[in-house]
């Protein structure tokens, strides 16, 4: 992406109980980025009203056609309808959009990075002074770029078993440094712990517990190379629960114990 600024002109998390509209007939004049939470609603897609879901992902651009509709005027009671939005402008926007071909509709899988970035963004928006351009720019582009890859791993056939293993490899990338159940895993997927497992496997190679693993001696490697953390520290810190434990189970993945894999590091440097 190149250097160019980019100009918020609104985000924020919309949460529609009523029925609600909005539409640009004669086009776009800024950049919608929107991502259905919860409920449903509809949006213009190629000429015809398109229902959208929960992990649905909107991206238009200036010049663009644009119709929301949540709801049904004269309707008793609606469900709620959420979504997270920006809307915004600059050359920053125009470099991103330009990068590569952009769909206008993707469903993308829960994840809580993207939720907490696009949070900082309102946060910062909040702020009396509008917040920092810089700093506002920066935010958009981290938020940007995390969809991007959001999209890239979104699998082509959009299967609904692809996104619950996607959704629980997410999850465990988000919360691997803590106690973490098998049970608690299959839960955020609403699947059954046998059908978590399979799934997980088939899309990904491995366990999910196993998964759980590689990323917590990853993260006692970082510590063991880059601080001065004794080794139980690190045991605790990477989730690992006791040295005796981390111990065994690195010199099972790298051959060597982590006392003597600090060392080498340390002679090496």
């Amino acid at each position: 992406m190149g250097i160019g600024g980019i100009s918020v002109q609104l985000c924020g998390h919309s949460r529609h109980q009523e029925p609600f509209r909005h539409e640009y007939r004669n086009g776009l004049d800024t950049y919608i980025i929107r991502l259905q939470l919860e409920g449903t609603c509809q949006a213009l897609i190629d000429g015809k009203m398109t229902d959208l879901m929960p992990g649905d992902l909107l991206l238009f651009r200036p010049g663009d056609i644009y119709e929301l509709r949540i709801g049904a005027h004269g309707e008793a009671k609606m469900k709620p309808s959420g979504d997270y939005f920006i809307l915004c402008t600059g050359e920053g926007m125009d470099e991103w959009w330009a990068e590569k071909k952009r769909p206008t509709l993707r469903k993308i899988a829960e994840n809580e990075r993207i939720k907490a970035t696009w949070h900082q963004l309102f946060l910062e928006k909040r702020r009396l002074d509008g917040g920092y351009p810089e700093l506002v720019t920066l935010i958009v582009r981290t938020l940007l770029r995390l969809l991007d890859r959001a999209l890239e791993e979104a699998p082509s056939a959009q299967s609904v078993a692809a996104f619950h293993a996607i959704r629980m490899r997410n999850y465990i990338e988000e919360n691997a440094l803590r106690p973490l159940r098998l049970e608690e895993i299959a839960d955020q997927a609403g699947l059954s712990i046998s059908r978590a497992v399979h799934l997980f496997r088939e899309h990904f190679g491995m366990s999910a517990m196993q998964y759980v693993q590689q990323l917590r001696l990853a993260h006692a490697v970082g510590l063991l190379e880059h601080s001065v953390l004794s080794l139980e520290q690190i045991a605790y810190e990477a989730g690992l629960s006791s040295y005796t434990y981390f111990h065994r189970v690195f010199r099972a993945a790298y051959g060597i114990s982590p006392g003597a894999y600090r060392k080498r590091r340390a002679g090496d440097d």
